[in-house]
């Protein structure tokens, strides 16, 4: 193994063609070789059409995958296949920000074994109002500084955009069973803590390209909650998500049942909020409130 630099991309039903030439246009500035490893995870036959000619590109390599495996183990998958000493683990609708975002992350490798980036959104709302919920969502939770994440670096750890030693990924691998959207990464982020593994935050961002319409995006809201109540209910993990405090206080002072009651009346208003050209985030938080207190009384 080199001291080198294998980029994992998982891709699926998004044409990556953009970000694979900006990656290739700043592999220069990392101090060894670089490769960049594209799986599809069973995507449209479109896309894989629009992603096979990437292949041919130097140092980039492109591998299909028969069926779909889920965001955990092809992350897995990538990471068993690279041949560097570190791994960068990008979303496939990510976008650069600027022509130095390798050497940011070249320069600061030295100080962890782990560097997390971050995630920025375009400052203007999109044109389309079903995709607004998606990046107010973004810049109001996703979009925070350096600073503010290094002050509770492993609960603030997240996969996409992130630069990690291989031997620690090996070490730690996703957790597959953790089925569809979100909260893989609060697992990994915890067994870093107790293994003491470091962890530095950088104000390195990738811009978060692939808005989902509203309804999309509350399908795989409601998933990341499933996979919450699964990461509590069977390792004790995401005790320091808000939205988990609140369930467990509301079950400390016996009012569980009866909010888990009222929150299910009112959440088809609370969807259709959500739905709306003007949504709010009280509503959203609500509406997740009622499927975590659904998840943990089951």
């Amino acid at each position: 193994m080199t001291s080198g630099l294998s980029i994992l991309i998982p891709v699926y039903n998004c044409a990556v063609g953009e970000l694979i030439r900006a990656l290739l246009d700043q592999s220069a500035h990392w101090p060894g070789p670089v490769e960049i490893l594209l799986l599809d995870d069973f995507s449209g036959e479109d896309v894989r059409q629009l992603n096979r000619p990437l292949g041919s590109l130097p140092g980039v390599h492109y591998r299909e995958l028969p069926h779909n495996v889920g965001r955990a183990a092809i992350r897995n998958q990538l990471a068993a296949a690279a041949r560097h000493e570190w791994l960068l683990l990008l979303d496939n609708d990510s976008q650069l920000p600027d022509h130095q975002f390798l050497a940011r992350y070249a320069a600061a490798r030295s100080q962890a074994a782990v560097l997390i980036g971050g995630t920025a959104y375009e400052a203007a709302p999109p044109a389309d109002p079903g995709l607004y919920l998606r990046w107010h969502y973004g810049w109001a939770r996703e979009a925070r500084a350096a600073a503010v994440r290094q002050a509770t670096p492993y609960a603030q750890l997240t996969i996409n955009n992130a630069l990690i030693r291989s031997d620690v990924f090996r070490r730690f691998p996703l957790d597959e069973r953790l089925s569809g959207y979100g909260h893989e990464d609060t697992k990994f982020g915890a067994e870093l803590a107790t293994a003491g593994i470091s962890v530095l935050h950088l104000d390195n961002p990738v811009i978060h390209d692939g808005l989902e319409p509203a309804a999309i995006f509350l399908a795989k809201s409601e998933q990341a909650v499933r996979n919450l109540a699964h990461v509590y209910r069977e390792n004790g993990l995401g005790t320091d998500s808000r939205l988990l405090q609140m369930a467990r206080r509301l079950q400390r002072l016996g009012a569980a049942p009866a909010a888990r009651l009222a929150l299910g009346a009112a959440a088809p208003a609370l969807r259709r909020q959500l739905l709306s050209p003007q949504p709010k985030l009280r509503a959203f938080d609500l509406l997740k409130l009622h499927w975590l207190l659904r998840e943990l009384a089951g």
